[in-house]
């Protein structure tokens, strides 16, 4: 299969690394330290009890006119970061080309062929302008949520820290040939990836966890763990939950876990910082619209109340413009 991974992050890391490794013919579509490292030394890939291997049979440009058309194409970077490389992505396109969407949160094609009164609805959260639904037609996408955990530690090199789950699965339901051709590239990459029927069930499963804890832990600064054992950072997430689980109802979604248990999930993992708390400790923009705005902006259009969650929202939204003022004012001093 030739496989083009846009991004060579954690997660983006961690796949091609792994399909190359399974024989695929994978292309990484990369910029900068990332590129030169992978261009030159291959893709090193750290297991979780510790032991290396080096994808070398890689190829990494930053020109996407190179590439030719793909088989499947990986968007592996975070919902924010699509619509910069959205313009370029159809030059990957062959007349069967499929687009594995590796993203966080309610994606851009949430209501393609999603049945009822919102079936072709735009998520303006996610895709503002609608230039990713123009250029990724929603017609190629395969659905896919993403649970395990990796780092990039250095450029070209990730460490997979735990975690093989890649549920793929058609926007339709159906069980086609080309979702079952992603499923089983996946899983023989060492990947569990099942074909499932629903896949927006299973992205509002994990999504129910990061719009909750991932906000709450960058205002807080607080570990998984300390958010569940602190009574009241606990009862936020719980309301919060609830009124997710409600929009998610007039979507037409049942949870198969309960609140309960997918906080006490959350408490197993322990002194763990989300992702977002990791953003924010970094300096770097925090992902906000797809993990809690989008969610903001499906319960308006279900007439869903939703006051835990605006209120979050509004507060995250806030640092993330803090964090950027601040950005701002430090080039600045460093042109001045």
């Amino acid at each position: 299969m030739k496989i083009a991974v846009i991004g060579a992050g954690a997660i983006g890391g961690l796949v091609g690394a792994r399909l190359a490794l399974a024989g695929e013919d994978v292309t990484f579509v990369v910029r900068g330290a990332n590129l030169e490292a992978i261009a030159r030394d291959g893709f090193k890939l750290i297991a979780h009890d510790g032991a290396e291997e080096v994808a070398r049979k890689v190829k990494a440009t930053d020109r996407y006119d190179e590439v030719g058309p793909q088989d499947i194409v990986i968007l592996a970077m975070k919902a924010h970061q699509v619509e910069a490389v959205a313009h370029d992505v159809p030059k990957l396109f062959g007349p069967d080309t499929v687009v594995v969407t590796m993203q966080n949160g309610i994606p851009f094609w949430y209501f393609h062929k999603h049945g009822g009164a919102l079936e072709g609805s735009p998520v303006r959260s996610v895709d503002p302008d609608g230039l990713v639904a123009a250029r990724i037609p929603a017609e190629r996408v395969i659905g896919c949520v993403v649970y395990p955990a990796s780092e990039l530690v250095a450029p070209g090199i990730v460490r997979h820290i735990e975690g093989d789950r890649f549920p793929v699965g058609e926007l339709d339901g159906s069980s086609s040939e080309r979702v079952n051709r992603v499923s089983a590239c996946l899983t023989g990459a060492g990947f569990k990836a099942p074909v499932l029927d629903d896949i927006r069930s299973e992205i509002w499963l994990k999504l129910w966890g990061n719009l909750t804890f991932n906000p709450i832990s960058s205002l807080s600064h607080a570990t998984l763990v300390d958010i569940c054992q602190f009574p009241p950072s606990r009862e936020l997430a719980t309301s919060m939950m609830r009124e997710a689980q409600a929009v998610a109802g007039k979507l037409g979604i049942e949870f198969r876990v309960s609140l309960e248990k997918r906080i006490a999930g959350a408490e197993k993992v322990g002194k763990h910082k989300t992702s977002m708390l990791q953003d924010v400790e970094a300096g770097r923009a925090p992902e906000i619209d797809a993990l809690v705005g989008a969610v903001v902006e499906l319960a308006r259009l279900t007439d869903t109340p939703t006051p835990h969650i605006d209120t979050v929202h509004s507060l995250v939204k806030l640092l993330a413009r803090s964090m950027a003022d601040q950005r701002g004012h430090v080039r600045l001093r460093e042109l001045a």
